[in-house]
């Protein structure tokens, strides 16, 4: 459903891993809300599909390759932002892979620095290379992309899940620091949502009654769930808020 708010005209929102599932239910929500947006994936094939999508839904919308694990793919991709949109405003950190699926113990050691490299430390160098475009418009809203397994590991996915704890803790250290600069950190913690990426816990039609035997709700979300809190911090409803998580599991348990 369409959003027939305003309240980000005028501002300009980066999303990564954004031509399908959350990433593009975000990326679609921040230009319903009057954002200019960034989309970016690692196929330009996706990014066509994805930008013929939104521009036909009369969006400002412009997209482009990026691998966020590559440093002057990450660069480009503010650069081409900033050349296109005169700033960034918004920034919203997508970007993950779960590369092992079984005993966490278990878990080679290059599936191991493949997830903490794209998972984390790309997370964490977006952020750092995009404070300084941040800091020149006055203010900036960043908001991370975690996971519900951040409290409750998922089984079977069990380093993913440990990935995911840590963007929350990225997101505690950063808040205080770049408060004073009235930049906002916050995340969302989705719960298991209907997507390509969560099909490894929901194959079959037994693996989806156990899973949603764990949510009061007693449905999957969808993409459009995520959308709305991102739009929602994005936003000056939510400037008192930074450091803070959102979680949206349809009542699923989340704890540390």
């Amino acid at each position: 459903m369409a959003s027939s708010c305003s309240r980000l005209t005028g501002k300009v929102a980066l999303v990564t891993a954004s031509t399908e599932g959350i990433g593009y239910a975000i990326a679609r929500r921040l230009g319903q809300e009057g954002a200019k947006v960034m989309i970016s994936s690692r196929k330009q094939a996706n990014v066509d599909i994805a930008l013929k999508t939104l521009r036909e839904e009369k969006m400002n919308v412009e997209g482009m390759v990026c691998h966020v694990g590559k440093k002057s793919d990450r660069l480009s991709l503010l650069k081409e932002t900033v050349d296109k949109f005169g700033g960034i405003d918004i920034v919203v950190s997508n970007a993950a892979v779960s590369t092992h699926f079984g005993r966490t113990i278990d878990t080679p050691e290059n599936s191991f620095d493949k997830m903490f490299d794209i998972n984390v430390k790309s997370s964490f160098m977006l952020c750092q290379e995009v404070v300084p475009e941040l800091e020149k418009r006055g203010s900036g809203s960043i908001i991370i992309v975690s996971s519900i397994a951040a409290f409750v590991p998922f089984e079977f996915i069990g380093v993913y899940s440990v990935t995911k704890t840590a963007l929350i803790g990225m997101c505690k250290a950063l808040a205080p620091e770049l408060a004073s600069d009235n930049i906002r950190v916050n995340c969302i913690a989705p719960g298991l949502i209907d997507t390509k990426f969560s099909k490894a816990l929901t194959t079959s039609d037994t693996a989806k009654e156990i899973a949603l035997q764990g949510i009061p709700m007693r449905r999957l979300g969808v993409p459009e769930d995520c959308a709305g809190a991102v739009a929602f911090l994005a936003s000056d409803d939510a400037k008192f808020i930074t450091g803070e998580t959102i979680v949206m599991s349809g009542g699923q348990t989340s704890r540390l």
